[in-house]
C-alpha cells in the first residue's frame, strides 16, 4: 500500500458537474481528490480486504441471530421494546439485504481492523462505484496508469445483480433521500441507476414528503402507495418516529430490512467483541458503562471482567469512546497512553449510551489519514473506496481518493 502523486485529468471538474457530481468540492475544499491515489497489490486487495470484509460480515450475521434472541442485548443496544418483534420477524423470514460499508484501518502491513460497519445507510457510494471507476478508465487510456493496472470495483454490477435476486421482475421501488443534501440524493439515484439496469420501477419521492394513507399504508407525494422502500433514513431514527407505529401494519417492504438495526449500531462492536475474542480483524470493544472504572485502575463489570482483563493492556496504550449512533465522527474521543489524543467538536449524539473500543491509529500519507470503506453487497465485498483526513478522525469533510491495483 502506498500513495502515489498523480496528474489530473484535464477539465474533470467539468465533467463531474456534467454528471450531476455536484459536491465534489465542499466547503471551500475539495473532496474529490486526484491529485494523488492510493496503490494496492493485487494479494493486499485479495487477501487483506476482500476475504476478511466478507468474513466480517458473516460473522455480523451471526451476531444479529444472537441479538434477536437475547432481550439483554436489544436493550444494551438500545432498540425500542415495541419493535422488537419487528426485527426478530424480519430475521425470522430472512429479509435480504442490499448493501453495506465497512470502515477499516490498514496500513498495508497487520492486518485491516473494523472501526464500524455502515450496514443502514451507508454513503460515498456514487463516488466509489462510477467515478471512481470512470477515473481509472481515463488515466489508464491517457497512460498515467499502466494497462495492466486494475481496481477492486465491482460495485455496480453487484448492485444490478442483487436487486435481480431480491426483487420480483418489474417490481416498483420507491427511493426516498433529503433531496436537498446532494450527496444523500446520489446515493439513491445510484441505486435507482442499478435497479432500472436491473429490470425494476424506480421512483424517487422526497423523504418528507411520505404520508400515512387512511388505511395505514405508506404513500408518495403522489399519493401512490409505496409497497418497496429503500429509505436512505437510519433505522435507530425510524423506529422513534412518530410513523413508527405503522412500520409492521402498513405493508411496505423496507430496504434495508427492519433487522439492519442491530447492525447499523456501534454497540455491535461490544457483541461481536464478545463472540468473537481475539479475532484478527477485531479491536477489543465493550460498553463504556461497563468498564468506565477499570480504564482509571478500577473493576470492570463481573459480566465482562475476563474479556477486559485480557484486553487491559492494549486498551492501556489506548482506546476510542463512541456513542453506539453518530454520522461523520460526531461524539468520537481518541485516548492515548492516558491522555486525550483527539477528539471531534461535534457531541450531538453523546446523550446516547458510549462503547469504549481500542485505538486503531490510522496509518499517516503525507499528512492524511486513510479510511478504507469496503463495501459489502448481498454478503460479500466487491470494491472499495477511500477517504483521508488530516485529522485522526474522519469527518463529513474529508477527502476521497480513488485507488489501483498494480503488482
Amino acid at each position: 500500500m502506498e500513495k502515489r502523486t498523480l496528474p489530473e485529468r484535464p477539465g474533470w471538474r467539468d465533467e463531474a458537474e456534467k454528471l450531476g457530481f455536484t459536491f465534489a468540492d465542499m466547503g471551500g475544499e475539495p473532496y474529490w481528490d486526484e491529485t494523488s491515489a492510493y496503490r494496492f497489490t493485487l494479494r493486499e486487495i485479495e487477501e487483506d480486504i476482500e476475504a476478511p470484509a466478507t468474513e466480517l460480515h458473516a460473522l455480523c450475521r451471526e451476531a444479529v441471530d444472537r441479538a434477536v434472541q437475547d432481550e439483554f442485548w436489544l436493550t444494551r443496544l438500545d432498540i425500542p421494546r415495541q419493535h422488537w418483534d419487528l426485527i426478530a420477524a424480519s430475521w425470522a423470514r430472512s429479509e435480504p439485504e442490499l448493501y453495506g460499508r465497512m470502515d477499516l484501518a490498514y496500513d498495508g502491513k497487520g492486518p485491516a481492523k473494523l472501526l464500524e460497519y455502515n450496514a443502514d445507510t451507508p454513503t460515498s457510494l456514487y463516488e466509489s462505484a462510477s467515478f471512481q471507476w470512470l477515473w481509472f478508465e481515463q488515466q489508464q487510456a491517457a497512460g498515467v496508469l499502466d494497462p495492466d493496472a486494475d481496481q477492486f470495483n465491482s460495485i455496480h454490477e453487484a448492485i444490478v445483480a442483487r436487486w435481480t435476486q431480491i426483487c420480483a421482475d418489474g417490481e416498483d421501488v420507491h427511493f426516498a433521500a433529503d433531496p436537498d443534501n446532494p450527496e444523500d440524493y446520489a446515493t439513491v439515484e445510484t441505486l435507482a441507476w442499478a435497479a432500472r439496469e436491473a429490470g425494476l420501477g424506480a421512483h424517487f419521492t422526497p423523504l418528507a414528503q411520505i404520508g400515512v394513507t387512511d388505511e395505514g399504508q405508506f404513500a408518495d407525494d403522489q399519493s401512490r402507495v409505496i409497497g418497496t422502500l429503500f429509505k436512505l433514513y437510519p433505522w435507530e431514527d425510524m423506529l422513534r418516529d412518530e410513523f413508527a407505529t405503522h412500520l409492521q401494519s402498513s405493508g411496505t417492504r423496507f430496504i434495508e430490512p427492519p433487522w439492519k438495526a442491530i447492525l447499523s449500531n456501534k454497540g455491535l462492536l461490544p457483541l461481536l467483541w464478545q463472540m468473537f475474542p481475539g479475532h484478527p480483524n477485531l479491536l477489543p470493544a465493550f460498553f463504556l458503562a461497563d468498564v468506565q472504572e477499570a480504564l482509571s485502575g478500577g473493576t470492570p463489570a463481573p459480566e465482562v471482567a475476563d474479556a477486559f482483563g485480557a484486553a487491559r493492556d492494549l486498551l492501556s496504550q489506548g482506546y476510542v469512546t463512541k456513542p453506539i449512533f453518530s454520522r461523520e465522527g460526531a461524539g468520537v474521543v481518541l485516548h492515548e497512553n492516558g491522555s486525550e489524543l483527539a477528539r471531534t467538536p461535534d457531541d450531538s449524539y453523546s446523550h446516547h449510551p458510549m462503547i469504549v473500543q481500542g485505538l486503531a491509529r490510522l496509518p499517516d500519507f503525507g499528512g492524511f489519514h486513510p479510511v478504507l470503506g469496503a463495501w459489502i453487497v448481498g454478503e460479500s465485498c466487491c470494491g472499495l473506496g477511500l477517504r483521508e483526513d488530516r485529522s485522526l478522525i474522519t469527518h463529513n469533510l474529508s477527502r476521497f481518493k480513488p485507488h489501483f491495483i498494480e503488482g
